[in-house]
Order: C-alpha cells, then sequence, then structure tokens
C-alpha cells in the first residue's frame, strides 16, 4: 500500500512542468550574462585606448585600468 502511495507521488512529480520555463529561463539569461562579459570586456580595453589617444593629443596624462 505505501510502495504504491509512493510511486504514484514519483510518477505525479515526474510529469510536473511548471518549473521546466523557469529553469529554462535562467539557463537562458545566464547564457547572455557570458556572452554580455565575453563581450564588453574587450570592448571596454579598446574605448579606454581611444580616450588614452585623445588624452596623449590633448597633452594629459593617460589613463590606466582599475584593478579589481
Amino acid at each position: 500500500m505505501i510502495f504504491q502511495y509512493l510511486l504514484l507521488r514519483a510518477r505525479q512529480f515526474f510529469d510536473r512542468t511548471e518549473g521546466a520555463s523557469a529553469i529554462e529561463y535562467a539557463i537562458v539569461v545566464a547564457m547572455v550574462a557570458v556572452v554580455v562579459v565575453a563581450f564588453v570586456t574587450p570592448l571596454g580595453d579598446r574605448v579606454l585606448a581611444i580616450f588614452n589617444n585623445i588624452l596623449t593629443n590633448l597633452g594629459g596624462a593617460t589613463v590606466t585600468r582599475p584593478t579589481p
């Protein structure tokens, strides 16, 4: 009797799909975050180089990237 009840509850648990879409959205958000970090870091270095070039041409001191 208890075994049948546990088997029924296990089947109900594995048949549920309410949380599946939330997990899929979390995975998509994580992948987007990885892509943003991968592309923004080199872009930031390039922008810093452009500003340093402008500062050097104007006679100012160059700016170094802060270390985290």
